[in-house]
């Protein structure tokens, strides 16, 4: 495919849908390390520094990726209904729903070491403020499965955001961790499994801060992290 220079608005609006949308299926194909914007300027049909005029870097598409695959997210979590022992409910939903998406784990891997680096400062901050919205509407929804977290309900979606990512990089060993785990059992202890260990660090986050608010310990965040969903 190849595009001819786009004149207006809604053109280089379709330019900048059709390289996200490149983005999104090699992420379907590779980890986020292997996309490369060699590659993507070559399927989308664009020289490399025709793509560059409508992101700063590969880095400004995978942030504005990450954000799409955390609303899809938000989406998927509203529509769930809570059950039994609510804590131990939004433990397991959120373990759950993570495991199933391999390319948001993937891109919360990479967002504070390598996604957040090669942009402007205006992507930057642009990116921020999305993500501090995003945080904030997870809390709401913890908030709502779980309402004795109160205010906690934010630093446990913050938490979740940034556990999320450390341990999926945990649970993706290369190839040599592999061999080294199968030719030894005992180091497999160290491959963990990514719901059920997430899934028990955020129940244990749940009935921390509901225990800690119970003796009138509150989580404390700096500004902005003010809990109102933007």
């Amino acid at each position: 495919m190849t595009f001819q220079r786009a004149r207006s608005a809604e053109q280089r609006e379709e330019r900048r849908r059709a390289i996200l949308d490149a983005a999104s299926a090699m992420l379907t194909e590779m980890p986020v390390a292997a996309v490369t914007l060699n590659e993507l300027a070559r399927r989308v049909g664009l020289a490399k520094s025709n793509v560059l005029r409508y992101f700063d870097s590969r880095e400004a598409v995978l942030l504005e990726l990450l954000h799409a695959a955390f609303t899809e997210w938000l989406d998927a979590l509203r529509k769930a209904e809570p059950e039994g022992d609510r804590g131990e409910w939004l433990a397991a939903a959120l373990a759950t729903s993570l495991r199933d998406r391999p390319v948001l784990c993937d891109l919360l891997a990479s967002q504070a070491a390598v996604l957040e680096h090669n942009v402007s400062a205006e992507v930057a901050a642009d990116f921020k403020r999305t993500a501090l919205g995003d945080v904030a509407a997870l809390a709401g929804i913890a908030r709502t499965a779980v309402p004795e977290l109160g205010d906690d309900a934010l630093a446990l979606a913050a938490a979740v955001v940034m556990s999320a990512g450390a341990i999926w990089s945990h649970t993706c060993p290369s190839e040599a961790m592999q061999a080294a785990y199968a030719s030894d059992p005992a180091l497999a202890a160290l491959a963990l499994p990514l719901a059920d260990t997430l899934q028990t660090l955020f129940a244990t986050l749940v009935a921390g801060l509901i225990a800690r608010r119970a003796k009138g310990l509150a989580a404390t965040l700096p500004a902005p992290w003010d809990g109102r969903e933007r």
